[in-house]
C-alpha cells in the first residue's frame, strides 16, 4: 500500500475487538452489560472482541466509544493518527493558569486577603458571567486564578473561628466554581484535587449549603469516572442527604434546592446503570423538592428548580436509551425558562440524543444548532454532542453530511 494512502483503521477487527474488551473490562463491565448499551446481543459483542465478526462501521463504533466512555477513539482503532477526542474536549487555553493557581500554596504571609465583602461579591459576578456569558470557560476561566489566590489567603489569615468557617465557605465556592472549569479538559487529576479541596474546604466551613454543594459536585466527578464508581457517586449523595434531612422543615431555599439536586443525581447514577424504577423514583423525589420551591426560584450553581425538571427528565429517559420517552419529555419541558446558557445547552444536547436514540438525526443536528448558539462552549466540551455531530459527519445523506460537516468546523472538531 502506498504511504500516502490513509489505512482502515477497522482493518484488524482481532485488534480492534481486543480494545473493546480492554477497555470493557477496565470499566468493571460484563459482556452483557456492553451489549445491551449498544444495542446487539452478548454472542454478537463476544465475536466482535474475538474477532469472529467483521469490524463494525462507523456508527456503531461510536455507541460502543459512548458506551465505555472512550477518551479517544484512538483507544478503541489503535491508531494514533485517529486521535479524536471523544468526552474530553481540549485543553482552555487558560487550564495552564487555573491549575498553576490550584496546585500554588503560599505559606507566607504575604499576600494580603481582601475583604470577605468584596470576595463574595467577586463570586457572585463569576456565577452570574458563568451562567450568561456564550463563552463561560473563557470568562469564568480569566477570574479563577485571582479567586482562589485570594481565597486561600483569606483561609490563612482568619483569626477568629467564626471568620475562618466564612473563609473556608467562600473557598469551597471558589473550587465548585473551579470544578465547572475543569470538567471534560484533559487533566483528570486537577479534577479530582479540585473536587476533593472543595469537600475538605467545605466541611471546615460547617455551612449546610456550603457542604452541600460539595458533595453535588464530588459525586458528579465519582459518576463520570465510570460504573466502577457508581457506588461511591451514590455514598457521597446519600451522606449528603443524610446529614440535611433534619435541617430541611427550617432550611433556606437554598439548602433545600441542593437537597432536591443531590436527590437527583441519585436518579441519574440509577439511569446510568439502566435502573428504570429507581431512576424515576428518585426523579420524582426531587421533582417533590422543586415544587415547594417559589416559581422563579433558581439555584445559583446546580440550577435546580422547578423548570430545570423537565430537563432532567429528558437526561434519566436518554440515559435509560429510551429514545420515544425521552423525545416526550423534550415535548414537555420548555427550555426557554432555563436561565443559565451552558444549562440551557446542555438541555438541547440531552434532546439532541433523544433525537438519536428515537432516529431523527437530522433534528438531533438542528438542535446541537440551537445548543451551540446559546454556549459554544457548552457544545465543544460536551462528548455526546461531539460524538453525535462526528457520527453524522459521515452520513450518507448529503444534506445531513453538509449540516453536521458546518457545525464540526464551528465547533473546532473539524478544519475550516
Amino acid at each position: 500500500m502506498p504511504s500516502d494512502v490513509t489505512p482502515d483503521p477497522y482493518a484488524d477487527p482481532l485488534r480492534f475487538g481486543q480494545r473493546v474488551q480492554i477497555l470493557r473490562e477496565r470499566r468493571g463491565m460484563t459482556r452483557g452489560q456492553l451489549a445491551d448499551l449498544i444495542g446487539v446481543s452478548p454472542h454478537t459483542l463476544r465475536k466482535i472482541e474475538n474477532g469472529q465478526q467483521h469490524a463494525p462501521g462507523l456508527e456503531m463504533v461510536m455507541r460502543i466509544a459512548e458506551a465505555l466512555r472512550a477518551r479517544d477513539l484512538s483507544d478503541l482503532t489503535g491508531h494514533p493518527d485517529m486521535h479524536v477526542d471523544l468526552f474530553i474536549g481540549p485543553g482552555h487555553p487558560r487550564l495552564a493558569s487555573v491549575k498553576a493557581a490550584v496546585d500554588s500554596f503560599t505559606l507566607a504571609s504575604n499576600v494580603e486577603p481582601p475583604p470577605t465583602a468584596h470576595l463574595e461579591a467577586r463570586l457572585h459576578a463569576a456565577w452570574k458571567a458563568r451562567h450568561q456569558a456564550p463563552n463561560h470557560r473563557e470568562v469564568v476561566g480569566r477570574l479563577l486564578p485571582g479567586l482562589i489566590r485570594d481565597g486561600q489567603a483569606l483561609v490563612r489569615h482568619a483569626d477568629r473561628a467564626a471568620d475562618r468557617r466564612a473563609a473556608q465557605a467562600l473557598l469551597a465556592e471558589t473550587y465548585s466554581l473551579a470544578q465547572f472549569f475543569v470538567a471534560y479538559q484533559p487533566d483528570s487529576s486537577l479534577l479530582w484535587r479540585v473536587a476533593e479541596r472543595g469537600m475538605t474546604a467545605a466541611q471546615e466551613s460547617e455551612d449546610s449549603h456550603t457542604i452541600g454543594v460539595a458533595a453535588w459536585l464530588l459525586a458528579q466527578a465519582h459518576r463520570d469516572s465510570g460504573p466502577r464508581h457508581y457506588d461511591a457517586a451514590d455514598a457521597v449523595n446519600l451522606e449528603a442527604l443524610r446529614f440535611l434531612e433534619p435541617l430541611l422543615p427550617d432550611a433556606s431555599d437554598d439548602v433545600r434546592a441542593i437537597a432536591g439536586a443531590l436527590q437527583f443525581e441519585l436518579g441519574y447514577t440509577a439511569a446510568r446503570r439502566r435502573d428504570t424504577g429507581t431512576a424515576w423514583r428518585h426523579w420524582d423525589e426531587a421533582r417533590k423538592v422543586a415544587k415547594k420551591l417559589p416559581a422563579d426560584y433558581y439555584h445559583p450553581v446546580t440550577s435546580f428548580s422547578r423548570a430545570i425538571m423537565g430537563a432532567h427528565a429528558v437526561t434519566v429517559a436518554v440515559e435509560l436509551h429510551q429514545g420515544g420517552e425521552s423525545v416526550r419529555q423534550a415535548a414537555k419541558a420548555d427550555e426557554a425558562v432555563i436561565k443559565s446558557r451552558p444549562r440551557r445547552a446542555r438541555h438541547r444536547i440531552e434532546e439532541a440524543r433523544g433525537f438519536q436514540l428515537d432516529g431523527q438525526p437530522d433534528v438531533a443536528i438542528a438542535t446541537l444548532e440551537k445548543a451551540h448558539r446559546s454556549a459554544p462552549e457548552t457544545v465543544a466540551y460536551n462528548g455526546y454532542a461531539r460524538r453525535i455531530i462526528l457520527e453524522e459527519v459521515e452520513s450518507k445523506e448529503a444534506p445531513r453530511r453538509r449540516r453536521a460537516s458546518q457545525l464540526a468546523v464551528d465547533v473546532g472538531l473539524l478544519s475550516a
